[in-house]
């Protein structure tokens, strides 16, 4: 849901109804702020990351209606009445559980930054594909970037959940 007025010729208000991790929030910004900062700094949610600003690195990426998205780059009406999951929620599904459990069993995280944009993604390829293959692990990692370069861990980590889930 969202309700807009208009304050002024140069600004308009809106208040938003947004659905993160199964709860309801009303939020009062302009309709074309990105979700990311919605979720950071007026939800408090800060789990999800700030990379680039442009969709390229994936750090920032959640799932809306369980397909992943960039919040960097989405507007916060592009949302509303739609449900969002994020890092803080994933390990409440079975796909996302599995990953995370995979990742600290084999230690796939280095400095950490990218994380929660590789483990979003990942779970979002695991709950659509069970048994990926290393090409739909490439096409579905391919926007996440991991300046650390542990790539070959982060493959690992999705191959142990896969076996696990399936």
């Amino acid at each position: 849901m969202a309700y807009c007025a208009t304050a002024s010729p140069l600004h308009l208000d809106c208040v938003i109804t947004v659905r993160v991790n199964g709860q309801a929030y009303d939020v009062d910004v302009p309709p074309d702020m990105p979700v990311l900062w919605v979720l950071r700094d007026v939800i408090g949610l800060t789990g999800t990351k700030f990379g680039c600003g442009i969709a390229a690195c994936g750090a920032c990426t959640i799932h809306l209606d369980g397909q992943p998205i960039r919040s960097c780059v989405t507007p916060v009406s592009a949302i509303a009445g739609k449900s969002i999951t994020t890092i803080e929620a994933i390990g409440q599904t079975p796909a996302g559980r599995k990953i995370q459990e995979a990742w600290i069993a084999i230690d796939v995280p280095q400095c950490g930054y990218c994380q929660s944009g590789q483990i979003m993604s990942a779970s979002a390829l695991i709950a659509s594909k069970p048994n990926p293959t290393d090409a739909d692990i490439d096409a579905a990692m391919a926007g996440n970037i991991c300046r650390c370069g542990t790539y070959s861990r982060i493959r690992a980590g999705i191959k142990r959940a896969a076996g696990e889930v399936a």
